[in-house]
């Protein structure tokens, strides 16, 4: 989703290979650097009967449905739920922001990007430094930009908030796929697509999710 206001960023759509070559970003195209390996190599979870219930509905939901929703399904029929089972929720001054824009000065160039969700340190609907996980949706039915694009820019606005340098992490959803990311400086690393359809993929997407809370609590925050 990840919209932009064509007054600001300079009047720029900025593809990926555009922020790759202004910024001097490295691409990593396999998945095996140490920061994704622990990421993603996380047991499935052990749902409870509510969570099992939910996830049930949802996963068969997706199944027969996701090929026809448009970008605000998407979003309000599954994703809000994967997140929940994800327990990607607010605590202890960390709290989930949807459709916010955010953005910052990055080496002269003004970047600007609604991101469709992200967790920050925050109070209400103030964010103050939306630095750890950023979210995209795009549906597969007629997506709008380039929503690699949008996460990479989202992750250079958030460098530039940080008081620290820490690795960001984060996921480019493109329907039924779900794609993990991890920024570390000027180096991006992109995992393998998982299917959000395949039971075994979604328990997946499910315990990197979790994961992500626990190296979030344990590593990123003072």
């Amino acid at each position: 989703m990840a919209k932009r206001k064509n007054t600001e960023v300079e009047g720029r759509n900025w593809t990926e290979a555009e922020l790759v070559l202004q910024f001097k970003l490295n691409r990593i195209a396999t998945y095996q650097t140490p920061l994704m390996q622990e990421w993603l190599e996380v047991e499935n979870p052990q749902l409870d009967a509510l969570e099992q219930q939910l996830f049930d509905k949802k996963l068969n939901e997706a199944s027969e449905k996701i090929a026809g929703w448009s970008e605000e399904d998407l979003k309000m029929k599954f994703i809000a739920f994967i997140l929940e089972l994800g327990h990607l929720k607010d605590e202890n001054g960390i709290i989930g922001f949807f459709d916010k824009l955010i953005w910052a000065k990055v080496e002269g160039i003004m970047l600007k990007v609604k991101s469709d969700f992200m967790l920050a340190k925050g109070f209400l609907d103030l964010h103050q430094n939306p630095y750890f996980h950023f979210q995209e949706y795009k549906p597969h039915k007629k997506p709008t930009g380039d929503s690699m694009a949008q996460l990479i820019e989202a992750f250079l606005i958030g460098q530039a908030k940080n008081e620290k340098p820490i690795p960001l992490y984060g996921v480019e959803i493109v329907g039924k796929d779900w794609t993990f990311i991890i920024m570390e400086g000027k180096e991006y690393c992109i995992s393998k697509s998982f299917s959000a359809t395949e039971k075994d993929d979604l328990l997946k997407i499910i315990a990197v999710l979790r994961h992500f809370k626990h190296i979030l609590f344990t590593r990123l925050i003072d």
